[in-house]
């Protein structure tokens, strides 16, 4: 099996769990933060919702550079807006994941600040950072949610609320 094929899949199971962790974000605690140093729900939310466009952005350019592109995260307000974004950004992802692809994995892609190299990863490598990436604050908004007292889906496995714990 390709390489391609492998991330195709997992992106593909992710996004489900994914969306149903979206799904539950209430319109009413957009602003919320457990501390303050920590992003709002909006600000997390957002950035797991857009974390699959990112396999597009890896496959069809050479990097990234915030001294020439800064990062302006969209302004999302409502669950509505925020799984049509996803839901977008899911199409994204999985529009360059296709055997034609598999060809570029090997090539570099530089995350940069200037002059200041902030990741230097493979194209396959940068895949596999976006799917770590989106499990991961996937995770965090889900401690988020729970701090809120909001019944958490399973992911890989029913969740202890769905097992009536």
């Amino acid at each position: 099996m390709s390489l391609i094929k492998i991330f195709l899949n997992e992106l593909e199971q992710e996004a489900i769990s994914t969306r149903k962790m979206l799904e539950i974000v209430p319109n009413d605690k957009y602003d919320w933060q457990p501390h303050p140093k920590s992003m709002t729900i909006r600000a997390l939310a957002t950035h797991v919702a857009e974390i699959p466009g990112w396999i597009e952005h890896g496959i069809k350019n050479e990097g990234l550079d915030f001294a020439v592109m800064p990062y302006n995260p969209k302004v999302i307000n409502n669950t509505k807006d925020l799984l049509a974004y996803y839901d977008e950004c899911v199409v994204k992802g999985k529009s360059v994941l296709v055997d034609a692809n598999e060809s570029k994995l090997n090539g570099r892609w530089v995350m940069r600040n200037g002059d200041v190299v902030l990741m230097d990863l493979s194209k396959a490598e940068v895949i596999r950072h976006s799917l770590n990436q989106l499990i991961h604050h996937r995770a965090q908004l889900g401690v988020f949610l729970r701090l809120l007292d909001i019944p958490i889906p399973g992911m890989y496995g029913p969740s202890a609320d769905e097992l009536g714990k």
